[in-house]
């Protein structure tokens, strides 16, 4: 059924203006981010069986280009649509922890990082960098790829940390495979970069490790 032919109290777009966002199922609010459906299946059927067949929004948002595009109604100009809703709201809700970020303890500094790094498939190494109180200056992915002594240039990590006046610094990469425990290498470009750092009077506060839902604190397990 078109959903024009839907009474306005069941169209999506109508739903949301009288009773709020909340008040929308996912595949409502699916239907109104793709907008049309297609041959014998309006937005809200399309957007359910999207949902169906990834088994969870998650999957379906976070789907690689090649595999996103291949789904039935979808497409390069939907991706793209998408890849900027999905920054947006992550550049909002950053907004909103940045104000009152302190870093006092390795569970609010994985909240944080959660955030920053949901979705990547790509390895990233990140610097947050941190005032005499723990406060978060600025947090930036200094390197791509395969975190060892051959991809993390120490001599950078303090040009870094002293441009942007750090006091301390925190470090985290991920690890897309979901499994978080530190690598030999995780460990050794680790301590060179404390030995570093430590010249400059920089202190490097914890190293955290985010795979998946888990994550390990160096600090916590008295590698730093």
């Amino acid at each position: 059924m078109q959903l024009t032919s839907l009474p306005n109290s069941l169209r999506p777009r109508e739903k949301l203006l009288e009773k709020g966002a909340k008040a929308l199922s996912d595949a409502e609010l699916l239907a109104i981010f793709l907008r049309t459906g297609l041959p014998g299946m309006n937005a809200i059927e399309l957007a359910q069986h999207l949902i169906n067949e990834n088994k969870t929004l998650h999957n379906l948002f976070n789907a690689s280009m090649d595999e996103f595009c291949a789904q039935k109604g979808l497409g390069m100009a939907k991706y793209v649509q998408l890849q900027a809703v999905l920054e947006l709201s992550q550049r909002y809700m950053q907004e909103g922890f940045v104000r009152d970020a302190v870093f006092n303890s390795p569970q609010a500094v994985y909240d944080y990082l959660t955030l920053q790094m949901r979705g990547l498939q790509q390895e990233v190494f990140m610097v947050l960098y941190l005032d005499s109180q723990n406060r978060l200056l600025k947090d930036e992915i200094l390197f791509y790829g395969t975190i060892n002594a051959a991809s993390v240039y120490p001599r950078e990590v303090v040009k870094a940390a002293l441009k942007n006046n750090a006091a301390a610094v925190i470090f985290s990469h991920n690890h897309p495979s979901g499994i978080a425990e530190p690598s030999q290498a995780d460990k050794l470009i680790t301590n060179k970069l404390c030995q570093a750092l430590q010249l400059v009077d920089i202190n490097v506060l914890d190293h955290i490790i985010i795979g998946g839902e888990s994550s390990v604190s160096f600090a916590e397990r008295g590698l730093i």
